[in-house]
């Protein structure tokens, strides 16, 4: 779907519920912000595509149908960002990070999706500190490696990726002296 197109679907629904600009931009977005996105010169974020579709009553998935060429059964960039987000407030973060895959089809959501995966790999490596040493710090060095990139760029989560790294690494360190001490 086109900006144009995504635009005059959201004027119409507007139209049809007897709103105002002011009305639907509430205290969300601005009013000129929608003026844009209406008339196609601006493309909405996942968060205020989320916000206008819940002010008009209309599912997401009318706004996002066609963002990206797809093969039938398969889901666009915007549509896969969202039950990605839904994984992730459900603390189901393996999930989650196995829905944006390698990030090869994130299409205009690459900064969302490098954000919301960061967090996930951050949670999923210390989940796994104490089972599985080896595999959490692949997962932290991921999410410090991702929390690092785009705008949406998080040194916070960085930093505790790192720290968890190092933390990681001193108790992989301290079992691999152990098992040299048990040769000798």
């Amino acid at each position: 779907m086109t900006p144009a197109e995504r635009g005059r679907m959201i004027k119409e629904a507007r139209i049809s519920k007897k709103m105002s600009q002011s009305e639907v931009a509430g205290d969300f977005i601005t009013r000129n912000m929608l003026s844009q996105i209406e008339s196609g010169k601006a493309t909405p974020s996942v968060k205020t595509l989320e916000y206008l579709a819940s002010v008009l009553d209309i599912p997401i998935t009318s706004y996002t149908q066609g963002d990206e060429e797809t093969p039938s059964g398969t889901v666009s960039g915007a549509e896969k960002l969202v039950r990605m987000k839904m994984l992730f407030l459900e603390g189901r973060y393996s999930e989650a990070a196995e829905l944006a895959g390698d990030g090869e089809d994130w299409g205009s959501f690459t900064d969302e999706f490098t954000a919301i995966s960061a967090k996930c790999f951050y949670h999923m490596a210390g989940s796994l500190a104490e089972e599985n040493t080896v595999k959490a710090v692949e997962y932290a060095k991921r999410a410090a490696e991702l929390s690092e990139q785009g705008i949406y760029a998080d040194l916070h989560l960085r930093n505790d990726s790192l720290k968890l790294l190092n933390s990681l690494a001193e108790k992989l360190s301290k079992y691999y002296a152990g098992l040299i001490s048990d040769i000798q």
